[in-house]
């Protein structure tokens, strides 16, 4: 049988509107349908993820998420990813929301980076007590311990010809080096230092910060509603003190004026 031009108009323009709907159909109406949204999390990242005697994930953004799915009336689903996987993890759907990741241009292109929510730094630290530095200039001839790949020795390298680096194989040895007198400093990031301290490690403090990489979280690319929706989220935690008081919990210090004022970029 022959369908008329008519029935078959009114097929085709169902189909379209059907395609339409499709289309239109985005994460944050598939997070609103499930009820659940789907985070991604380092677990083997303190300050911002561990687990822990039960297995149980703890840590800033797990703090963080909490306050995500009440602000949001819906249950929250960690995704556990590591540090090379995040971003493959967002990009074939697995995890709606990418928590901890440091923005860089490539991964621009690939996601969409909301403003910032907690600290992350490359810092100089010294004893107590020991000449200050207040800038790179201040480095000329002082000796600095450093991971050998890590980004801080490429930055000294770059930057600063005259410093005196002496470079380890990994942390641990840079760590060592520092606190046995090889070197009047070292260069390391704020969670590793956070971490020391923690551990009860002989005094040190913060003498210059090189680089200045705050964390970010991140959606699927081309998702403005989720994005959007993220960074209001992210600014009502900020105005009201509660991410603040996350960070004095797991960072011991508080959110700096530039990260509390900082909008989505």
């Amino acid at each position: 049988m022959r369908l008329s031009a008519s029935y078959r108009a009114a097929g085709l323009l169902a189909a379209v509107c059907a395609f339409a709907a499709v289309a239109q159909a985005d994460v944050l109406d598939d997070i609103a349908a499930r009820g659940v949204v789907r985070v991604g999390i380092m677990t083997d990242y303190p300050p911002f993820g561990t687990v822990d005697k039960l297995m149980k994930p703890q840590g800033y953004d797990i703090d963080m998420s909490a306050l995500l799915a009440k602000a949001w009336h819906v249950k929250v689903e960690f995704v556990p990813v590591t540090a090379p996987n995040r971003v493959a993890t967002l990009q074939t759907g697995k995890a709606d929301i990418m928590l901890n990741i440091g923005r860089s241009e490539d991964r621009a292109k690939v996601v969409d980076f909301t403003q910032p929510y907690a600290p992350y730094y490359i810092g100089i630290y010294g004893k107590p007590g020991s000449p200050a530095i207040h800038g790179l200039a201040d480095l000329k001839g002082v000796t600095v311990a450093v991971t050998k790949g890590a980004i801080e020795e490429r930055l000294l390298s770059e930057q600063v010809k005259d410093a005196r680096l002496f470079r380890f194989d990994d942390n641990a040895s840079t760590i060592a080096a520092f606190f046995s007198g090889q070197t009047g400093t070292m260069a390391i990031g704020n969670v590793i230092a956070l971490a020391l301290r923690q551990k009860g490690s002989p005094a040190f403090e913060e003498k210059l910060i090189l680089l200045n990489s705050p964390v970010h979280a991140a959606v699927p690319k081309g998702e403005k509603r989720l994005l959007d929706k993220m960074n209001a989220f992210l600014s009502g935690i900020k105005a009201d003190g509660s991410l603040n008081a996350i960070s004095q919990k797991w960072m011991q210090q508080p959110l700096s004026a530039d990260l509390l004022q900082a909008g989505a970029k």
